[in-house]
């Protein structure tokens, strides 16, 4: 992977597929606790992009992937994200992109959107109505402080059965740096966020069983030039088929494993 050091000197990693001078391109931004090849690669969105003539950037958050993963909260919030990508787009010198994020990276890209005019279409998923009235994602339904806490326990033992213990896994599953995803937890963005001034051209993704993305009409709603879809599965998309091409195993119906390729 490519990386930059973005404007506070932390340094992000980022890869490109496809041709430089094909459509797009398009960003994608991942969710919590993963990193781009897992969210994007590994699920076959990025061959999909790919093959439909687009060039393609995923982009490994501060905290996650191969970019750096300070351990002070300072650090972290998706405010500092999005300027994360805003950067990244003046290191690639690109005028226009269509901007893709899925759960904090829905939130990034949000922000992404009101506040940088080179956003040409925009798609958010995993995230709902908590967009418009706490800021950020749904920490009603999974609070911060319990995902920083599964986060931060030496025996997974005694966090059994906690609402956010699903993080954990998926965290461990990935080898992550549980320390740095628990600063980033503690850093999750509330207040007001312009949706209003968005100008994009907006989907709204949210899967019928997930509870992080709840009503996702009410943020639809809220974005000038927005529509709305539900797709089957919650918001580790459990329950059908990998993305991959060569793999047409079902999904596990538990846990955040999603198949032999994740």
């Amino acid at each position: 992977m490519e990386s930059f050091a973005s404007f506070d000197g932390t340094r992000i990693a980022y890869e490109r597929w496809g041709p430089a001078d094909g459509l797009g391109p398009v960003v994608l931004l991942h969710g919590f606790a993963v990193h781009t090849r897992l969210n994007w690669e590994v699920t076959g969105v990025m061959e999909h992009l790919v093959e439909a003539g687009h060039q393609v950037i995923g982009v490994d958050a501060r905290g996650h992937g191969q970019s750096d993963k300070p351990h002070d909260p300072a650090r972290y919030g998706e405010d500092l994200m999005a300027s994360d990508v805003s950067s990244l787009l003046d290191t690639l010198d690109l005028p226009m992109v269509d901007l893709v994020g899925y759960s904090m990276g829905a939130i990034v890209s949000l922000l992404v959107a009101v506040r940088d005019a080179r956003v040409r279409s925009l798609v958010v998923g995993g995230a709902g109505a908590s967009v418009v009235e706490l800021g950020g994602l749904d920490t009603t339904a999974v609070p911060k402080e319990e995902v920083a806490a599964v986060l931060l326990a030496d025996d997974p033992a005694t966090i059994a059965g906690n609402v956010a213990v699903g993080f954990r896994n998926l965290a461990d599953l990935v080898d992550a740096d549980r320390v740095a995803l628990a600063a980033v937890a503690t850093a999750a963005r509330r207040g007001l966020l312009l949706l209003g001034a968005i100008t994009a051209r907006t989907l709204v993704l949210a899967g019928t069983e997930d509870t992080l993305a709840r009503r996702p009409e009410v943020l639809a709603a809220a974005i000038p030039a927005a529509t709305v879809e539900l797709v089957p599965g919650d918001h580790l998309a459990r329950g059908g088929r990998c993305g991959v091409r060569s793999c047409s195993g079902e999904l596990p119906r538990k846990g955040p494993v999603m198949c032999r390729h994740q």
